[in-house]
């Protein structure tokens, strides 16, 4: 999506493509007033996510209050499993502690959650088996405020596509942004977790690079189960 005076140039990701998997789960429903009901689904699908392979995971959720609230929910439910979750604040020192947690060679599994376009969503590496996964709730729309409003009217009245270039791409360059942390290098491996059905409307997939053009939509919770097998075990799917 461009204005017709400007410049666009896409590069293609030097990676495989079958490197990464994309799955986006239709089931899933993060508006505000849908939360709530969706939170078992989205526990489940994150869990779905960490059970098929041992290894270290991050969660990006668009705001620290609904962080908090999946966050210490998936603690509750599956206390078995080790989390670490980003602070409001952190000095240098706490990032760095947060990282360390990201280990190689990790022996059980690791959920951290971070706060989508936040300090851990962009310029990190946590390259090989330090991150195998990488889950977003939400398709990270900006809150509702005067200034982004003033840029939704403002793009109305140049292109009446106000809301695409004040909400909608500021938070899926986000997402992208999160989900970038995935894949660092030509061996990684791993899967992205896309939890908002409006992640396979049209309005957002043909936003999508073409190296995740291979996405899948996955309609029941058991659909996801099969496919994150399927993923690391593909010899036995």
């Amino acid at each position: 999506m461009t204005l017709p005076d400007s410049l666009a140039y896409q590069l293609t990701s030097p990676f495989k493509p079958q490197h990464q998997a994309i799955f986006v789960t239709n089931y899933i429903q993060t508006t505000y007033k849908q939360r709530d009901a969706n939170l078992a689904n989205i526990l489940l699908a994150i869990k779905t996510l960490v059970d098929g392979k041992t290894g270290n995971y991050l969660i990006f959720l668009p705001s620290y209050h609904y962080l908090l609230d999946v966050s210490q929910a998936f603690a509750m439910a599956y206390p078995h499993l080790k989390t670490v979750v980003q602070q409001a604040q952190m000095a240098e020192a706490d990032r760095a502690a947060f990282l360390a947690n990201f280990a190689p060679n990790p022996d059980s599994t690791l959920v951290g959650f971070a706060l989508l376009g936040g300090i851990f969503a962009e310029g990190i590496d946590l390259k090989a088996d330090r991150l195998i996964g990488v889950g977003v709730v939400s398709v990270g729309l900006p809150g509702i405020n005067t200034e982004t409003d003033l840029l939704r009217d403002y793009f109305d009245q140049q292109s009446h596509q106000g809301f695409a270039f004040a909400y909608q791409l500021p938070g899926l360059n986000n997402v992208f942004q999160a989900a970038g942390r995935l894949i660092r290098g030509s061996k990684d491996v791993g899967i992205i977790l896309l939890m908002d059905q409006r992640f396979s409307s049209p309005r957002y997939t043909h936003l999508y690079p073409q190296h995740w053009q291979h996405f899948q939509r996955l309609y029941r919770p058991e659909q996801l189960t099969s496919a994150v097998h399927n993923f690391w075990h593909p010899e036995v799917s």
